[in-house]
């Protein structure tokens, strides 16, 4: 057994193993966060430096700290929680900082590898407030951020599963039985469905595949009488590029397509779990982009949703057609408060913003304050980008309403937002969130293994209990 304790002067955890684990831990001395060092037959995990402590040390701090009791096969600990109280740091924010990063840096995908490596163990950890925290709330804030890390966790898994496994269908499927489990309404449209009602931009994006398009639509009911929060998700579940076909360099990866619809369908269940007030839609509009002898070409002309016309520049810019009539179902069947839609939408914000910030583009300043603010807490980090009325200019149609792509490099992600934008209503507070560069990462992070990071759940559970 482990007693986990903090180490006020070297401000860090300090791990007292009453027998020394059997593969010894980083032995470096460090002072940023994570870092694990020996000191006197015992481990020092640093929280980094005093003026630098934040909800983010701390996170990124219990990642380490996961990966460490996984790789020693630490089975049962005990953290005492008091010193960590005395750092500064509001308790509960403390707290719920260090779970988060434990749960999420606990997290790997190994389920489809025939000799699961190092896998992490079954861990049974004790914390000890003393008080500090009565055993009350530290449980509900416990469960309050397992259920939220859980949230997370699911829509990496699901990201990570590839396009012969997670397709418009399966996913669908996937997500039926999800809410079935949580007590979520789910309707399924199918291409045909989709076809009659006139949304013509997502079922033309998924015609070149064996799996057609389907629009998801999870209901929660919430607990008020108010109109619901739309929160709506590019599931893209293959991205070859049609016809406008991706390079080789470009492909690799392309089933990460799919993380603004997973991250949606995450953020349902989690506020359905949470009980959360505030009423909710989530609507993902899933569909494979391919190639065959029925796929969409450049130069079509495509009648949207909302009876707009858009002639086809780039069959690679699908993301905006799928999305812009799932934009106007939620407008058309729920008038909702708000609408917040997530995409891996461009190349153009990753070489804008990089993998630090995802862009933030909308018609409501309260509204992106709000989500501005809520992804700075989590450490789900936003960036302003401009959306004025010129950038239309780069897709106004010749022979229809508008081009899907302006055709050249200027302003990408911007194009990408203004798209979207000919499909709200001005009345309508709408926020578009590029999370192309934030929603997979090519490297190992202090608490997400390489590859999906489940980005946007926390910040919209904080968005949505900020409501409350």
């Amino acid at each position: 057994m482990l007693t986990l304790k903090l180490d006020t002067h070297s401000q860090g955890l300090l791990i007292r193993p009453a027998l020394a684990p059997e593969t010894p831990a980083a032995t470096a001395p460090g002072s940023e966060a994570g870092d694990i060092r020996a000191l006197e037959g015992s481990f020092v995990l640093s929280l980094g430096a005093q003026k630098k402590l934040s909800a983010e040390m701390v996170r990124r701090a219990g990642g380490a700290l996961a990966k460490w009791l996984a790789k020693n096969r630490v089975t049962e600990s005990t953290l005492e929680l008091t010193p960590l109280f005395g750092l500064g740091m509001p308790p509960f924010s403390a707290f719920s900082s260090l779970v988060e990063g434990l749960l999420l840096g606990a997290f790997t995908f190994q389920k489809h590898k025939s000799s699961q490596q190092e896998s992490a163990c079954s861990l049974n950890l004790r914390f000890e407030a003393n008080g500090v925290l009565s055993q009350q709330a530290l449980e509900a804030l416990l469960q309050q951020t397992s259920i939220a890390c859980e949230a997370v966790n699911l829509s990496r898994a699901w990201a990570h599963e590839p396009a012969n496994i997670i397709n418009p269908v399966t996913l669908a499927e996937r997500a039926q039985k999800l809410a079935a489990e949580y007590g979520l309404k789910c309707v399924i449209l199918d291409d045909k469905q989709l076809d009659e009602m006139g949304a013509g931009a997502i079922v033309a994006v998924g015609k070149g595949s064996a799996t057609p398009s389907r629009l998801i639509v999870l209901e929660y009911a919430g607990k008020s009488a108010e109109k619901p929060v739309a929160l709506v998700g590019k599931a893209i579940t293959f991205d070859t590029g049609g016809y406008s076909l991706k390079p080789v360099d470009g492909i690799v990866g392309m089933k990460y397509d799919k993380c603004g619809g997973v991250t949606v369908i995450a953020t349902l269940m989690a506020a359905a779990r949470l009980g959360l007030k505030t009423p909710l839609v989530g609507i993902v509009a899933a569909a494979e982009n391919m190639v065959s002898d029925v796929a969409y070409r450049p130069n079509d002309i495509l009648k949207t949703l909302s009876g707009k016309t858009v002639e086809i520049v780039s069959t690679d810019a699908e993301g905006r057609l799928v999305l812009c009539d799932a934009l106007t179902y939620a407008q058309k069947n729920y008038q909702p408060q708000a609408l917040i839609d997530l995409a891996t939408l461009t190349g153009g914000v990753v070489i804008a913003l990089g993998s630090t910030r995802a862009g933030l583009m909308y018609n409501d300043e309260a509204l992106a304050q709000a989500l501005f603010e809520s992804g700075e807490r989590v450490h789900e980090r936003l960036w302003r980008l401009p959306l004025d009325d010129e950038y239309f200019e780069l897709i106004k149609g010749d022979d229809a309403d508008m081009k899907n792509s302006s055709g050249i490099r200027k302003a990408h992600p911007v194009t990408g937002g203004i798209f979207l934008k000919q499909f709200v209503a001005d009345e309508v507070p709408w926020a578009h969130l590029d999370i192309a560069g934030t929603a997979d990462s090519d490297r190992d992070g202090p608490y997400c293994q390489k590859g999906a990071t489940g980005f946007g759940v926390r910040l919209l559970l904080d968005y949505l209990q900020g409501l409350e």
